[in-house]
């Protein structure tokens, strides 16, 4: 018996595929940010419009709605808990407001250049994808996993990573290998 799952798609690609302007700005962050392609801006966009969305939505309704409380105060908690908004800004149209740079500075792959463990940001990808950054002790190979601000400290190298505390590498075992065979016919 098969199970088949049905994921939605998680980016939107543009109306306008050949507008100057936005294939411009979409360079412009995918260098900045070392991202792989414009798919990954596509999603982070696709995100950002589904919360202002949401946002919208229940500023429409009245201030003293019930579902606007639930909802909103959800939407809210969620953009302070990831470090979209601060604590002077917990209002439903400062939602409204956010821009894609302030997602993008939340991702993993920023952070771990920013805190200075990988000399630039294309470094702080390849970190990541072979498995030497940890966020607390959950080793993380995704660039674009969402850092929440509690967790933000708690990014270092791993404890298996052969740049930290761990064993020597690949490379250094072999040298040292081909280091004791060589000893070995030297006796000999």
């Amino acid at each position: 018996m098969r199970k088949y799952r049905e994921f939605g798609k998680v980016y939107k690609n543009p109306r306008r595929p050949f507008e100057k302007e936005r294939l411009d700005k979409e360079l412009k962050l995918v260098g900045e940010y070392g991202l792989r392609c414009k798919r990954e801006v596509w999603k982070v966009a696709l995100t950002l419009a589904k919360m202002r969305k949401a946002a919208r939505t229940l500023l429409t309704l009245e201030q003293d709605s019930e579902r606007r409380q639930l909802e909103g105060g959800a939407l809210l908690r969620r953009c302070l808990r990831y470090g979209l908004l601060d604590g002077d800004h917990m209002k439903l149209d400062y939602v409204l407001g956010l821009t894609l740079q302030d997602f993008l500075e939340r991702r993993l792959q920023t952070l771990v250049h920013k805190h200075g463990l990988a000399r630039s940001i294309h470094h702080a990808r390849v970190l990541i994808r072979q498995r030497h950054i940890c966020v607390g002790k959950q080793m993380v190979d995704v660039p674009s996993f969402w850092v929440r601000t509690d967790s933000e400290k708690h990014i270092d190298l791993a404890p298996t990573s052969s740049l930290g505390s761990g064993g020597p590498g690949r490379v250094k075992r072999m040298k040292a290998k081909s280091g004791k065979k060589a000893a070995a016919d030297d006796e000999e």
